[in-house]
């Protein structure tokens, strides 16, 4: 189970293994493989992941620290950066 935001119709959470420093297994088989099938409380939603960059990743970063005050604290025990995963859903045609 990921806690998540939405962001318009795309869902973000952030790729870490409590704040240890390897990833997290789901996040590296995604990067491998990013079409994924997502269980929502609402039901399931095919998705493509990603890796968040640059002034999004800023944004979407910034949405959670306004849930999570100590959120800069926490990330900085960890060597690199803590991915933001975008999964944005696919649409049937």
């Amino acid at each position: 189970m990921l806690a998540y935001i939405t962001d318009g119709p795309n869902l973000h959470t952030m790729a870490m293994n409590g704040w240890d420093a390897p990833d997290p297994a789901w996040w590296l088989n995604l990067q491998a493989h990013p079409e994924a099938h997502i269980q929502l409380i609402d039901g399931p939603l095919d998705v493509v992941a990603r890796a968040a960059e640059g002034e999004e990743r800023s944004r979407l970063w910034q949405a959670w620290e306004e849930i999570d005050d100590d959120l800069a604290a926490f990330a900085s025990l960890r060597p690199t950066e803590t991915a933001v995963v975008v999964f944005e859903p696919v649409h049937a045609d």
